[in-house]
C-alpha cells in the first residue's frame, strides 16, 4: 500500500493591521486619480479615453469612501449586518 503523507500544516501568521486598512489605499488611490483626471484636462492632446479613465477612477474611489463610511457607521451603531472595516 501506499504510504500517505498526512501533514499538519500551521495556518499563516495574521497580517498586520496596517496592511489590512483599506482607508488609505481608497484615499490616495481615488486622489491620484482626481489628479491624473486634472493632469489630462490640462494637456489636451491625449485622447479622450484616458481622461474619462480618470474620470471613472476618482467617481469609483468615492462611490468607495462612502460604502465604507457607511459600513462604519453601521458597525458602530451595531448592525449585524455590519461588517468590520478599520
Amino acid at each position: 500500500m501506499a504510504e500517505e503523507h498526512t501533514q499538519t500544516l500551521r495556518p499563516p501568521p495574521p497580517l498586520p493591521g496596517r496592511l489590512l486598512a483599506l482607508g488609505p489605499i481608497v484615499y490616495v488611490g481615488t486622489g491620484l486619480w482626481f489628479l491624473a483626471a486634472v493632469a489630462l484636462l490640462i494637456a489636451d492632446t491625449v485622447p479622450r479615453v484616458w481622461l474619462w479613465t480618470a474620470v471613472s477612477g476618482t467617481a469609483l474611489g468615492i462611490v468607495g469612501a462612502l460604502i465604507m463610511f457607511w459600513q462604519r457607521r453601521a458597525s458602530l451603531r451595531g448592525s449585524k449586518g455590519a461588517q468590520k472595516v478599520d
